[in-house]
């Protein structure tokens, strides 16, 4: 079921099969399944299940079992009508005839106008429409896209077509390729499956009689497309075609993979990498020698009328690991940053080693919640020890709002995109069933699991401070303009951050996310660490929160305003580069499909938010940690 093309840290693409997961051979003249899966459009972002518009349907739909990635992308498969036999050539095969009323064919015309295509799915490969580019005659490149289209509109350059009349694709050629090894197997094994549409308004003499019906447009006859301007009569009809290839099964999935341009991965890794490796550079190089300096002025032994007067960021010593305002609200954010960084680690493994393949349709999807759910111990134990390091005492509202804050706000707005989904009578709409079964995830397995978590992280021993705290707060004196909250951070997330995690598209390419996320890793430590290091040089011991917001959002300037100013940043500019990709690249007009990808967008800037504040915390209560066990403190 599974073989994945994954780009490694080189590039190399390798099938991989997984355990126990064996190809189906087919015999010559054996059934080969077709089943239908659902349209999807660009336009509207709004999937509907394939007998949403008065196709031909069997008797009984069955409805494949679908697991729980599937219900909330939309995915419905079922059984159809379409009679596949391997090796067996079939031509102009009438599947059905439908009478369209005036209504359906306004529904087939307004789906034709939002560009919904098709999908369909054959031993697990989704369908493809091939296209030629013969923009250079002497190399011409071959371009697939997933699934067909279901219709077109007219125009001057389509025979028999009127411009903007909408045109309905109900003749389709079905070219499947297979692959034979007798040495290694018998029969044959599925390794493509591509539909060419196109629009034929059928014609027939005498009486419909079924399948036996012998119509006068096919067999390349000259037809006139299929018009969805009114009430009409739709004969569905279908070639086959069979191919043997050389393409082995697992290799079958490259097409897919293949879809975009991979230079673009490889210019972003490199341009990321290059931004890396010198702010690495950068960071080793100056800030080692400028703390090699400052460790030994500090640590030197000198005579007590020989001390000049010190500057700099040992004089905050009694004061840098006092207690921040808000206490609470930073643990819960730096709890649920790990329980997100152990999903995201975890799910990275998984997919790069193959598990987490697009055969494996929704996989991913259920992986990841799944993954969030059951990392809910690490959540509890990082939200609770840095609760009880920082003097808190409130640890019953510490565990509930670590289990229910975040994943609060997720589902409301979950739940209310999903309340417009439904009006639109969509198939992404999830079901009351689908989401008791959450309810079920969050309260029945995920808060258990965090409640677990506080309780060991609360049993944990307090680490003793490298360095007394004092009892009078010491008076940060004023910052000069470059030094504010308002520049360092926005610096930190703007330049170094977002250019190097954005992908303008996401593929199965499992490989190149990793190294994106190892780069992820790195520049927001980086980052906060050179950040909170110019901090207290500057005397200015408030590094807690600083140290979350820096790689998470920026900082507001007053304490006050902290849990009104959390997304200012590399999570604000993330959901404003949706916002230009969205008015650039997208043709939604829509208000529920707007409301969707806003909507979606905003959650994932959240999940950035807290992934990377919890990353740039983690770097910097290291890295103060260290410079201040490193000198002598009276």
């Amino acid at each position: 079921m599974l073989a994945v093309r994954l780009a490694l840290l080189l590039g190399a693409a390798r099938a991989f099969y997984l355990p126990g997961v064996a190809p189906r051979e087919y015999g010559t003249g054996e059934r080969v399944e077709l089943k239908v899966n659902k349209l999807t459009s660009t336009k509207t972002q709004l999937p509907y299940e394939y007998y949403a518009l008065p196709f031909c349907r069997p008797d009984e739909v069955v409805v494949v079992a679908e697991n729980l990635g599937e219900l909330l992308r939309g995915d419905r498969i079922m059984n159809s009508m379409y009679e596949l036999k391997m090796g067996v050539d079939e031509t102009c095969k009438v599947l059905c005839r439908k009478e369209l009323t005036e209504k359906e064919a306004a529904e087939f015309a307004l789906r034709i106008d939002e560009d919904y295509r098709v999908h369909w799915v054959m031993d697990n490969l989704p369908s493809a429409t091939k296209y030629v580019d013969e923009t250079n005659p002497a190399k011409p490149l071959t371009i697939y896209d997933l699934g067909f289209p279901l219709g077109f509109r007219g125009s001057g350059e389509i025979p028999g077509t009127a411009v903007g009349r909408a045109y309905l694709n109900n003749h389709l050629l079905l070219t499947v390729k297979f692959h034979k090894d007798p040495s290694s197997f018998e029969g044959a094994r599925i390794v493509g499956f591509e539909v060419e549409p196109s629009s034929i308004k059928h014609s027939y003499s005498g009486t419909w009689r079924g399948a036996e019906t012998q119509l006068s447009t096919c067999g390349g006859a000259v037809s006139t497309p299929l018009g969805m301007s009114g009430a009409a009569e739709a004969v569905f009809t279908y070639d086959v075609k069979w191919e043997v290839s050389d393409i082995k099964w697992a290799s079958r999935w490259d097409t897919y993979l293949l879809m975009g341009d991979e230079q673009i991965h490889w210019f972003s890794i490199v341009n990321s990498l290059m931004i890396v490796l010198f702010l690495s550079g950068m960071v080793a190089m100056i800030l080692m020698r400028t703390l090699h300096r400052d460790f030994n002025r500090y640590n030197a032994i000198e005579a007590a009328e020989e001390v000049e007067e010190e500057t700099g960021w040992k004089l905050v010593h009694g004061d840098v690991f006092r207690p921040p305002q808000n206490p609470m609200m930073l643990s819960v954010l730096v709890g649920t940053g790990a329980q997100t960084f152990c999903m995201t680690v975890i799910t990275m493994v998984f997919a790069v080693l193959g598990f987490l393949s697009p055969a494996n349709r929704g996989g991913l999807g259920t992986a990841m919640l799944l993954l969030f759910v059951f990392m809910g111990v690490p959540a509890g134990y990082a939200s609770a020890f840095l609760h009880k390091t920082l003097k808190g005492v409130d640890w019953r509202t510490n565990i509930l709002l670590t289990s229910t804050f975040f994943p609060g706000v997720v589902f409301l707005i979950f739940f209310v995109l999903n309340c417009f989904v439904w009006g639109e009578k969509s198939s992404g709409a999830v079901p009351f069933g689908t989401m008791f079964a959450l309810l079920v995830l969050w309260f029945g397995i995920s808060m258990p699991l965090v409640f677990a978590g506080s309780y060991l992280g609360y049993r944990r021993k307090n680490v003793d401070l490298p360095v007394r705290v004092n009892q009078i707060p010491r008076q940060v004196p004023e910052q000069v303009w470059y030094m504010r909250p308002a520049f360092s951070i926005v610096v930190g997330g703007l330049f170094f951050i977002l250019s190097s995690i954005w992908l303008h598209q996401f593929y199965y390419v499992f490989g190149f996310l990793l190294l994106v996320f190892l780069i992820l890793i790195i520049t927001c430590a980086e980052i906060t660490m050179v950040m909170c290091y110019f901090q207290l040089c500057a005397e200015d011991y408030h590094w807690w929160w600083r140290a979350f917001l820096t790689s998470g959002a920026r900082p507001p300037r007053d304490t006050r305003q902290q849990r009104r100013s959390t997304l200012r940043s590399s999570a604000g500019y993330m959901f404003a580069y949706s916002a230009f990709y969205f008015y650039t690249k997208l043709e939604i007009t829509k208000l529920t499909s707007c409301l969707l990808y806003f909507g979606y967008m905003f959650i994932a800037a959240l999940v950035f938010f807290v992934l990377t504040g919890t990353i740039g915390f983690y770097a910097c209560y290291w890295f103060v940690w260290r410079i201040f066990s490193a000198i002598k403190v009276d």
